[in-house]
């Protein structure tokens, strides 16, 4: 396991685009979402720049492919009594599942927000009941359900 840098960019975005396919089969195909393998690498590069966007790999003991990843990025609010951080996407690929990854990302990433001064990790999770394993692994790492559901509100360039 180990800590993505730009470099790592395109392997990020291809373990990514694997997530969301597997959300939108699973919650039935009725989300609608178009992700660019190229474009996706871009987009990790910029963010794994930025030094807001942490990412980190597992990868698999045998061949070394990646095997999972985990990302979190900064917020701040008041709810939260200041800085915290959002886990925006886990991931363990099917044949890697159940041997731990998914507690070692999480572990790793609860590492990284105790040395930086977070007192709260967060995490949304995908459409229920299609994942009510995910909820259930996340319960198990300690993660207690807080409530609402998220929403988006999508900004065009003439609203800014």
């Amino acid at each position: 396991m180990h800590q993505a840098g730009e470099a790592d960019a395109e392997a990020v975005a291809s373990l990514f685009e694997e997530l969301i396919g597997e959300i939108i089969e699973r919650a039935g195909g009725t989300t609608a979402a178009a992700f660019e393998l190229g474009e996706s690498a871009k987009l990790c590069g910029r963010l794994l720049a930025s030094g807001s966007y942490r990412v980190w790999l597992a990868v698999a003991e045998e061949g070394g492919e990646p095997a999972g990843f985990l990302s979190v990025h900064d917020s701040a609010s008041l709810y939260a009594g200041g800085a915290f951080g959002i886990i925006q996407e886990l991931y363990v690929r099917p044949a890697y599942r159940s041997h731990g990854l998914g507690r070692q990302l999480i572990e790793v990433a609860a590492a990284y927000a105790a040395a930086v001064g977070w007192k709260r990790l967060e995490v949304c999770t995908p459409p229920l009941p299609a994942f009510d394993r995910s909820l259930e692994f996340y319960k198990r790492e300690g993660f207690e359900v807080t409530g609402g559901r998220k929403m988006k509100r999508m900004i065009q360039p003439q609203d800014l």
